[in-house]
């Protein structure tokens, strides 16, 4: 699947000189997509959930402790890194997720498994199982996981 960042319409020079504006693609390696911090993760998890969102409605899903023009610096900060799209068309900006939940966690569990565990799929499952014992319903989730792997296999 391939999704395209939104790029300022007005302009085709800044869309050709725009750096800041990638093309999600499964075969870019994931090291060249920008990662989110854990606010930004925060913010997404609230778009994601919620829907495209105003600042104010990211500030009271995420709670008192978020101050408004802390959540409007990230919002534009991760504008900028590609992270959301912003939608300016009322005077109330609206912002949304760039890429959908499952594709983020792709490219940070692919920046993972490549950066400290050497590519290896299993010393990766095999770590975040050592650190606390699944449930019935994981280990279940997670049979039928490989059984479907195997059943694929070449």
């Amino acid at each position: 699947m391939t999704v395209a960042l939104p790029r300022d319409p007005w302009s085709t020079k800044i869309f050709v000189d725009s750096t800041k504006v990638f093309v999600f693609d499964a075969s870019v390696p994931a090291a060249d997509l920008p990662r989110p911090t854990d606010s930004e993760l925060s913010i997404l998890r609230v778009l994601w959930a919620r829907g495209p969102s105003t600042v104010r409605r990211v500030v009271e899903e995420l709670g008192p402790d978020t101050g408004y023009t802390t959540a409007l610096k990230l919002l534009q900060i991760m504008t900028d890194k590609g992270l959301v799209t912003r939608d300016d068309a009322e005077r109330t900006h609206v912002f949304a997720p760039a890429l959908p939940a499952e594709a983020t966690r792709r490219q940070l569990v692919d920046d993972l498994l490549e950066r400290a565990f050497d590519g290896s799929a299993e010393l990766l499952v095999q770590q975040a199982l050592a650190g606390r014992r699944p449930s019935r319903g994981e280990i279940a989730a997670l049979r039928r996981l490989l059984d479907s792997l195997e059943r694929k296999k070449p």
